[in-house]
Parts: structure tokens; C-alpha cells; sequence
């Protein structure tokens, strides 16, 4: 039998990003929204159009870690039937996620001695997983076995550089991520953060633009200073409920990269809970993730 790859909701997938890949599986993840719990992912009822709804309306999200036991029922479906499993994980510098994961597989490789289950820290988070979660389906499509994917992932994992824009501090705010007082002086001066994924896989403050505008200037500014073009053309622009300014960003690559191959998706509420609506992202196959 052959393996079963796998990653988890924060992997911000479209139908666009994925047509043509073989199937990916993903583990739910559970979204606190105003009080209420809710699954998001298989089995789940929370539709992003839901979440980024009520997050207009007022109220706030958490998201937590995902339950061992979680992980033991959607891997176990593979290894019963007969597959091996790699797991590309959402990035160990934001979550506990990973820690979990690796109990549990701790526990299933002693039950299935026959077969492999690999958990690998993709150290990317939204887009930039979905996108390495494409990348590596079509290595896997290729013919890639589960151990020349897990060493091709590590390889490449940090040339997958993100770089985000949020509309908005209050969400930032409220996550501890800013504090009050840097919330009300970036909303004065209408500071739109820009935001990039480090190499330890941590959400960092990169540089301050203010406005839309020159918020997009900024990431194209970036793209332009590192694209890899010869390690593929795809880019991938994620957005927290704003389609108008995920075009208006797709045009301004467009102008300046017209090979791109680029494709859109929705930033979902696992990090949309951290950043709220208007979250912009930009990613791309890089040699300037580090800043």
C-alpha cells in the first residue's frame, strides 16, 4: 500500500490550490467564537463566511491545541487500512500542536510496528501551509516515497515565505500580541502591521506601512526582493474575508511577476481568530523569509 498524507485545518486549502493534487486528509480543529465551541474541519459546522461574520459583529476567537485523541481517530483509519501516514503539522511556533500530535504517534507506531507514521513541524501557518501542503501532494503525485517527501519537506520548508497584512489591532489586541497602548497609536496613524512567518515558525511584527496601499507596496516590495521563481511559480494570496484587496493584490503581482501562477483562498478562523477580517497574505517560494 502507499501512504496517506495529512495536515490539519490550519492549512488555509482552496479548490483552486488543490485541483489536480491527489487527496489530502485533515484534522479538524476546535474554534472557541464568542463563547460557543465549534469544529472546524470534517465533521465540523463552522463555514468561514460564518466565522468572519460574527468576528464583524463583534465578537472574538480562540482557537486550541488539538486533542491526542483526535489525532489517534483520523490516523488510525489510514493504518488500518493498510497505509503509512505523514503529517505535516502547523508550525510548533505557534501551537502545542505538534507536541500533541507526536504523543500520539508515539503511541500508534507501537500498536502498528508495521507500518510509518511520520509527523513533521511544517514551521508555516495559514496559506503558506496550504501552499507547502499543495507543493508536497504534487511531490507525492511524482512518486515521491513517504521518506524521500518527509526529507524533501524538511529541505524546503523555510523557502516558504509569508508575509501578512491586518486591517485591523483588535484582534491582534486582544490575543496579546500588541498592547492597548501600541493598538490606539497604530489605529490613529492607520498602521496596517505587516506580519511574517520566522524561521522558528513564529508571527512576527516586520515593518509598520500605513494604509492599505502602501501595506500591498510593501509585501510586493518583498516578493521582488526574494522570489524563487525557479523553485515554482506559484503564489498564493490568502484573505480574511476581502476579496476586493486580495484582487487588488493579485493585480499589483500580476504587474510586476506576469508568470505567476497565482491562485486565491480564504485565511480561515485558526489564524483568522488572531488577526480578524481584512488579513491579506502574500506567499511565495523565497530565499528572504528571514528579516
Amino acid at each position: 500500500m502507499g501512504y496517506q498524507l495529512f495536515s490539519d485545518m490550519t492549512a488555509d486549502v482552496s479548490e483552486a490550490l488543490m485541483r489536480g493534487m491527489p487527496e489530502v486528509a485533515y484534522v479538524p480543529m476546535q474554534v472557541e467564537l464568542g463563547g460557543e465551541s465549534f469544529t472546524y474541519g470534517p465533521g465540523g459546522s463552522l463555514t468561514v463566511e460564518q466565522f468572519y461574520a460574527e468576528q464583524r459583529a463583534g465578537k472574538f476567537a480562540s482557537t486550541s491545541q488539538i486533542n491526542p485523541m483526535i489525532y489517534r481517530r483520523c490516523f488510525e483509519q489510514a493504518l488500518k487500512a493498510g497505509e503509512d501516514v505523514l503529517y505535516l503539522c502547523f508550525s510548533s511556533g505557534m501551537s502545542g500542536t505538534l507536541q500533541s500530535a507526536n504523543l500520539c504517534a508515539e503511541e500508534l507506531r507501537e500498536e502498528y510496528p508495521a507500518r510509518k507514521l511520520i509527523v513533521l513541524d511544517t514551521l508555516c501557518a495559514s496559506v503558506g501551509q496550504a501552499m507547502l501542503v499543495r507543493e508536497a501532494a504534487r511531490k507525492q503525485q511524482e512518486g515521491l516515497s513517504i521518506d524521500e517527501l518527509a526529507a524533501w519537506v524538511e529541505e524546503n520548508r523555510l523557502k516558504i515565505c509569508h508575509w501578512f497584512t491586518v486591517d485591523s489591532f483588535d484582534h491582534l489586541k486582544h490575543g496579546g500580541r500588541v498592547s492597548a497602548a501600541a493598538a490606539a497609536v497604530g489605529t490613529m496613524l492607520q498602521i496596517k502591521p505587516l506580519l511574517h512567518v520566522d524561521d522558528e515558525g513564529k508571527l512576527r511584527v516586520a515593518e509598520k506601512p500605513r494604509g492599505r496601499k502602501q501595506a500591498i507596496h510593501t509585501q510586493i516590495a518583498h516578493m521582488k526582493e526574494g522570489w524563487l521563481p525557479d523553485m515554482g511559480r506559484l503564489v498564493v494570496i490568502g484573505h480574511g474575508d476581502c476579496p476586493e484587496d486580495a484582487e487588488q493584490l493579485r493585480q499589483a503581482v500580476l504587474r510586476e511577476f506576469p508568470d505567476a501562477d497565482i491562485r486565491t483562498a480564504y485565511i480561515g478562523p485558526i489564524i483568522g481568530a488572531h488577526t480578524g477580517p481584512g488579513m491579506l497574505a502574500l506567499i511565495y517560494w523565497g530565499a528572504n523569509r528571514l528579516y
